[in-house]
């Protein structure tokens, strides 16, 4: 990867700031925001196929689709957009209670982000089902076995790809395989995954996936993936006129077109990164491993740089990570870390991040601490700024 045109393709970084706050949000390249502005000014309507504004925004509709089912290797005709990823799980899960009750059972884990957790815990509870608890070592960060959650009344397991509080990405094929062994459905949050690695939904087994855009270089909304027979299966609420077929079914109102255009761009963006195949979907997984191989280089420096420091306490050591590093200063509160490396020009926040569940099991209650995230466009001078800044906070001893 070539780290330098990579890095001026973000208006942002001209700022000087360096920005290891991806986890919550990457940076935008320029063409995502000219994408964005160029379709919200040519010309929009409600799709259609008379008007050329209608006609447009049914383009950047299915182009859209097209986009993220090369990005997950899944099937454009499964891809639903929604305002969030949260508010798409939120309806996923109200849609599939609707046929639970009394006896079945959910499994949830305490290491996803809320939004793979809480949904899926107040539907199981109003339809009566039964929440089970997949538990992780607060040591490691590793997730435990699912087999011993799972029985024949299970009816969904939701799982996350990788952890956006500590990066451990757990095991999910074989997750999914002992679920699917259950008789159970498998929901798949990739929001911290589809950030740092290839994905591909039949490799992770998953039954649906959900991601978001804005955590890959793209606007903020959500986005679903799953099989068109599986979404047929399901019926949502929606307005009468509304459209009943699917993934249309479960897109409330109109979309934003605008902001679907900033999607494909985004994904047009990340094959580009490492790659000239003329295969889109080849050059996402080809452009998707170089950035792993570089963000892995860029993650093993940092770790091995703080944990050096005295006083640097570095939390989990997941066999398998994104390149995610949560860690403590001793004598400091996240916030004050948080607060004194922005002083230095680098963006690190504090909190758990809404994975409380995972901040809380793991004993740092609903403080969390000091996360740092790496991105394609993390070079190795944004390393040394943080690394120094942590050391500087650390001599000075206030």
């Amino acid at each position: 990867m070539d780290i330098a045109r990579i890095r001026a393709q973000f208006p942002a970084l001209d700022h000087g700031v360096a920005h290891f706050d991806g986890p919550g949000g990457s940076q935008t390249p320029r063409r995502v925001a000219d994408a964005v502005a160029a379709t919200l000014t040519a010309g929009l309507a409600n799709r259609g196929t008379v008007t050329e504004a209608e006609r447009r925004a049914e383009a950047v509709t299915l182009g859209a689709r097209a986009a993220m089912a090369d990005l997950l290797g899944a099937d454009p005709g499964g891809i639903v957009f929604g305002r969030s990823m949260t508010q798409i799980t939120f309806d996923v899960a109200r849609t599939f209670a609707q046929a639970w009750g009394p006896g079945d059972e959910v499994v949830v884990t305490r290491l996803d982000h809320d939004a793979n957790i809480r949904p899926w815990v107040i539907a199981a509870e109003r339809a009566g089902a039964t929440v089970r608890w997949l538990d992780f070592d607060p040591a490691t960060a590793e997730l435990g076995d699912v087999g011993t959650v799972l029985s024949d009344r299970t009816r969904m397991v939701a799982v996350t790809a990788a952890s956006n509080l500590f990066g451990t990405r757990p095991d999910v094929p074989a997750i999914a395989r002992a679920a699917h062994d259950a008789g159970a459905l498998v929901y798949v949050d990739a929001v911290h995954l589809a950030a740092h690695s290839p994905v591909d939904m039949a490799e992770l087994g998953a039954d649906l996936l959900a991601c978001s855009p804005y955590k890959f270089f793209g606007p903020h909304l959500g986005a679903l993936a799953a099989s068109p027979a599986l979404l047929e299966t399901l019926r949502p609420d929606k307005l009468l006129p509304s459209s009943d077929a699917v993934p249309e079914r479960f897109e409330l109102g109109t979309l934003p077109y605008e902001m679907l255009a900033g999607v494909t761009a985004a994904v047009d963006f990340i094959a580009d990164l490492a790659s000239s195949d003329p295969d889109r979907r080849t050059r996402v997984t080809e452009s998707m491993t170089a950035v792993e191989e570089h963000e892995d280089r860029l993650l093993q420096r940092l770790l091995e740089e703080l944990g050096a420091l005295e006083g640097v306490r570095l939390h989990g050591s997941p066999a398998r990570r994104t390149p995610t590093v949560l860690f403590d200063v001793d004598g400091h509160t996240g916030r004050e870390v948080y607060e004194h490396l922005a002083t230095r020009g680098v963006n690190a926040p504090a909190s758990h991040f809404y994975a409380i569940e995972a901040s809380r099991h793991a004993g740092l209650g609903d403080a969390g601490a000091v996360r740092a995230g790496i991105a394609p466009y993390t070079c190795d001078e944004d390393v040394n700024r943080l690394v120094s800044a942590v050391s500087e906070l650390l001599s000075s001893g206030s």
